[in-house]
């Protein structure tokens, strides 16, 4: 799978430094398993078979789920990213049904769907309370989100030598939320239905009012 390997376009670091599915690295796999482990869970449990992805990056999540047999597209702000996404559909002969949108424009009447999922974006974003009333727009009837949990995140990072200079916090992250912070968040906008803990994620399904 191609991924953006630490580009950044308008200033603004975008899609994966490294194809951490596939990595083989035993640490990043095992973190990694648990994350997909819960995403595909919460998946099921919202019985939803149409995605729409929000911040996709290079397509990853919406490919494997259009090889599952279920209607998904994404979308993401990135042209790079977007470009790698076309690229990688097209090495599996899956349909292109990515688009480049910033999440803030996205539009219920044209981008709604009856799951929306939207993992490892609120962090990086100016505007998370935005992002989520436009979420909420979207989802008919239920979201997905994750976001890294703080401060497990950068103290992981920190107990691998990593961002020490900026106490751990990665590089493009400008929210930080505890468990609890964020689930107090995402209640302001949406039902919370279930919680995943996958370690350093919290992950949660929600279900609009």
């Amino acid at each position: 799978m191609k991924v953006v390997k630490g580009q950044s376009e308008g200033g603004i670091l975008v899609g994966n430094t490294y194809d951490k599915y596939n990595t083989r690295n035993p640490i990043a796999r095992y973190l990694v398993r648990g994350f997909s482990d819960a995403l595909t869970s919460l998946v099921e449990e919202s019985g939803k078979s149409e995605i729409h992805e929000v911040g996709c990056g290079e397509g990853y999540w919406t490919l494997k789920w259009q090889t599952e047999g279920k209607q998904a597209r994404g979308s993401d702000f990135s042209s790079i990213a977007i470009g790698l996404a076309r690229e990688n559909a097209e090495a599996r002969g899956l349909t292109d049904r990515f688009m480049v949108e910033d999440i803030y424009r996205l539009s219920p009447d044209r981008d709604s769907a009856p799951l929306v999922v939207c993992c490892e974006v609120l962090e990086h974003l100016e505007w998370p309370d935005r992002a989520l009333e436009v979420l909420q727009s979207l989802a008919r009837p239920y979201l997905i989100v994750s976001v890294p949990r703080e401060p497990m995140w950068s103290a992981m990072n920190m107990a691998r030598g990593r961002y020490w200079s900026d106490w751990g916090n990665t590089p493009g992250h400008i929210q930080r939320w505890s468990r609890s912070d964020f689930l107090g968040l995402l209640s302001n906008y949406v039902e919370i239905v279930k919680v995943r803990s996958p370690l350093p994620w919290t992950m949660a399904l929600c279900r609009v009012r």
